[in-house]
């Protein structure tokens, strides 16, 4: 299973980026997905998850109200929305997926990371 991350940038604050990851290799509906982000000097955090179906998502408290999950089944790719993008945002984001990953946080597959770097 590949996953192929891209989107990201330089963006100002207050800007917006979409990330996408398209995944091959695997039978995409059937499995949960995240998205991660490790700033340098950081522990990597979990940014926002789905589900399979697409019907539930979860994201950490930093960026509540201002991402968005997102997943299309036919076209193998989960999306981030992220808005309102702030300095703090910064940091190398990851798409990973997994079968049991919506219950048990268990991430079998990892992309290659897309830099997004908010402005000051």
């Amino acid at each position: 299973v590949q996953l192929q991350a891209s989107g990201g940038g330089l963006v100002q604050p207050g800007g917006y980026l979409r990330l996408s990851c398209a995944v091959s290799g695997g039978t995409f509906s059937i499995y949960a997905m995240g998205w991660f982000r490790q700033a340098p000097g950081k522990e990597r955090e979990k940014v926002a998850a789905i589900n399979y179906t697409g019907g539930r998502t979860n994201y950490a408290d930093s960026v509540k109200g201002r991402f968005t999950i997102s997943r299309d089944n036919t076209k193998n790719t989960v999306y981030l929305q992220m808005n309102s993008l702030k300095p703090e945002d910064t940091a190398v984001y990851y798409c990973a997926a997994g079968t049991n990953a919506w219950v048990y946080g268990d991430y079998s597959y990892w992309g290659q990371g897309t830099q997004v770097t908010g402005l000051q």
